[in-house]
C-alpha cells in the first residue's frame, strides 16, 4: 500500500504529466476496495442524495449525512487521501458558518480537504476555508447543487460566451486560494486550456482527458445507480445485475427450502433426550 498523496504530491503529478484517479464513495466497503485498488483520491459527494439516499437530488443533503459517511470512508481507506464535499447550505449562509463546517470535515471526519461548487460567487468562502488552513477543491462547470439555476443537469461552457465566464471562474477560484480545480461536463477544449493555464491540479469529470486526473461516481462505474447514467460515464461492471440475480436465487432457495442446507446450522453438542426433557418442561 503506498504512503497517502498530499498536495505538493498532486502538483508534482501534474508538472510531470501524471494522471490522478480518483472516485466517489460513500461507505466502508466501497473505500476499502478502492484503497486495495491504489485509487489516488477518494470524494465523499454529496451525490451520496441520489446514490445512496434516494432522493432525485444533491440539495436535501445535510451535513450530518457527509460527515457520516466521510467517516465510514476514512475507516475503510485510511491511507488515502479523501475530500469532504460541501453540501447546499453549508456556506452559502456566510464566510463564518462555511468555515465552520469546512472545519467539521477535518475535526471530526479526518478528510484532507474539502469541496464546494459555484465560482466567482463563493470566493470570499473559498479564501476564508484556505486562510483557515484547509484545502480548498474548487468545482465548476455543472454544479449540481445549483442546477436550478442552470436549467438542469446540462453541459457548460459550449458557446464562447460561457466559456469566457469559466475562464474567468477558474482564474478567480485558484486566486482565492484553492488549491485544485474540479471541471464538470464541460467541452475538451475548455478543459486543456483552463488545465494549462492555471498551476493548480484541473480535474475532470465529463470534462475530457486533456487535464489532471479524472473523477468518476462509483454507482455509475460498477452499474449501481440505474436512474439514470451520464452521457459521461465508462460502466466497468453491472454490479446491479449481479445483486439482483443473487436475490432472486436467495428468494427461490427460501420458497423452496433449498436454504439453509445442513451446512449452515448449527447442531446441539448435548445429547438429544436432554433437548426432549427440556423441550417437555414447558409443555
Amino acid at each position: 500500500m503506498g504512503k497517502k498523496k498530499t498536495i505538493l504530491d498532486l502538483v508534482q503529478m501534474k508538472q510531470r504529466g501524471e494522471k490522478a484517479s480518483w472516485v466517489t464513495a460513500y461507505d466502508f466497503p466501497m473505500a476499502s476496495f478502492a484503497e486495495q485498488a491504489g485509487i489516488d483520491m477518494i470524494l465523499v459527494g454529496d451525490s451520496l442524495g441520489m446514490v445512496v439516499l434516494g432522493y432525485e437530488g444533491t440539495v436535501p443533503v445535510t451535513m450530518d449525512d457527509c460527515i457520516a459517511h466521510s467517516q465510514a470512508v476514512r475507516r475503510g481507506a485510511p491511507n488515502t487521501f479523501i475530500i469532504g464535499d460541501m453540501p447546499f447550505g453549508s456556506y452559502q449562509v456566510s464566510d463564518e458558518e462555511a468555515v465552520r463546517n469546512a472545519c467539521r470535515f477535518l475535526k471530526e471526519a479526518d478528510t484532507d480537504a474539502i469541496k464546494l461548487e459555484g465560482g466567482r460567487r463563493v470566493l470570499s468562502r473559498i479564501k476564508a476555508i484556505s486562510d483557515a488552513g484547509i484545502l480548498v477543491f474548487g468545482h465548476i462547470g455543472l454544479t449540481p447543487q445549483s442546477s436550478g439555476q442552470l436549467g438542469g443537469f446540462k453541459a457548460q461552457g459550449r458557446t464562447v460566451e460561457s466559456a469566457r465566464e469559466l475562464i474567468k471562474d477558474a482564474l478567480a477560484i485558484q486566486e482565492a486560494g484553492a488549491g485544485a480545480l474540479l471541471l464538470e461536463a464541460v467541452p475538451p477544449e475548455l478543459t486543456a486550456y483552463i488545465a494549462n493555464k492555471l498551476t493548480i491540479p484541473v480535474y475532470s469529470i465529463g470534462a475530457g482527458l486533456p487535464c489532471d486526473g479524472q473523477l468518476i461516481i462509483c454507482g455509475d462505474m460498477l452499474g449501481l445507480f440505474q436512474a439514470f447514467t451520464p452521457k459521461f460515464v465508462k460502466k466497468y461492471a453491472n454490479v446491479a445485475e449481479i445483486i439482483t440475480k443473487a436475490f432472486e436465487e436467495y428468494i427461490a432457495d427460501v420458497k423452496g427450502e433449498k436454504f439453509p442446507e445442513d451446512k449452515h446450522v448449527y447442531h446441539i453438542t448435548d445429547a438429544p433426550e436432554a433437548f426432549e426433557a427440556l423441550f417437555k418442561e414447558f409443555e
